[in-house]
C-alpha cells in the first residue's frame, strides 16, 4: 500500500503540480513581519531556502561540505501544520523548503546563498524546471539584517548575468515545518524514482560540475 502511496505521490510531484495556483502567495503580513531567529545548536546554525521540489534542493545541500542535514519542508505561508496534499494546490501560502543545518565554521551562509543561486535557474518564475505552481516558487529566508544584506548582494550580482529579474523572493524567516517523513532524503533511498532520475539527479550533477570545490569528498 505504501509503495502504491509513493508512486502517485511521485506521478503528481512529476506532473508539474497540477493543482497548483498561479498568483502570488505571500501575503503581506508574512512579508513585513519581524524576522525569527533560530540559536546555535550545539555550535550548528540553521539557514532556510525554497527553489522547486524539495526533494532535489536536500540532495545539492547535503552535498556541500560543511553541512550536517537537510531537512525537507515548508514555509513562507500562512497554514499551520500544512500537509504534502494541501502544500500542492498552492493555497496554503508555503512553498516547498529546506532547512540547511550547518556548522558556519565551515561553510558560510554567504556561500550557502551562493549555493542556493548557483543550483537553479533563478529567472523562473513559480517553479523550477518541471515543476510549476507557487508552492515551488524561489524564496531565501533571513533571520536578521545582516542575512538580509548578504542575500541582496549576492543577488544584485547574479543578476548582471542574466537578462530576466531574478525571481527568488527574500522575506523574513517565521516557521519551518517539518515535512512528512516518506519526503526526507527522497533522492538517496528512492534513486530509480523517474522523477529523480529525469530531474533532480542531473540537477545535482550540474551543481557538482558548477563548484566541485564545495562537494565533501564522498560525493565528488
Amino acid at each position: 500500500m505504501k509503495s502504491i502511496f509513493l508512486t502517485a505521490v511521485c506521478i503528481l510531484c512529476f506532473a508539474c503540480g497540477n493543482n497548483a495556483q498561479n498568483k502570488p502567495a505571500t501575503k503581506p503580513e508574512i512579508a513585513n513581519a519581524k524576522p525569527v531567529e533560530v540559536p546555535l545548536e550545539n555550535g550548528m546554525a540553521k539557514a532556510y531556502f525554497a527553489s522547486g521540489c524539495f526533494w532535489c534542493v536536500e540532495a545539492v545541500y547535503e552535498s556541500v561540505k560543511g553541512v550536517k542535514e537537510a531537512v525537507s519542508g515548508y514555509s513562507g505561508g500562512h497554514t499551520k501544520n500544512p500537509t504534502y496534499e494541501q502544500s500542492n494546490t498552492g493555497r496554503t501560502g508555503h512553498a516547498e523548503s529546506v532547512e540547511v543545518i550547518y556548522d558556519p565554521k565551515v561553510v558560510s551562509f554567504e556561500t550557502l546563498v551562493k549555493v542556493y543561486f548557483g543550483s537553479q535557474n533563478p529567472t523562473q518564475v513559480n517553479g523550477q524546471g518541471p515543476d510549476h505552481g507557487s508552492q515551488y516558487r524561489s524564496i531565501i529566508f533571513y533571520q536578521d539584517e545582516q542575512q538580509k544584506q548578504t542575500i541582496e548582494k549576492i543577488k544584485a550580482e547574479v543578476a548582471k548575468n542574466y537578462d530576466k529579474p531574478i525571481a527568488a523572493e527574500i522575506l523574513p524567516f517565521q516557521k519551518f515545518w517539518i515535512a512528512e517523513d516518506y519526503h526526507q532524503d527522497y533522492e538517496k533511498y528512492h534513486p530509480e524514482n523517474p522523477y529523480i532520475q529525469k530531474v533532480s539527479i542531473p540537477r545535482i550533477n550540474r551543481f557538482k560540475k558548477k563548484f566541485p570545490e564545495l562537494l565533501k569528498k564522498e560525493v565528488q
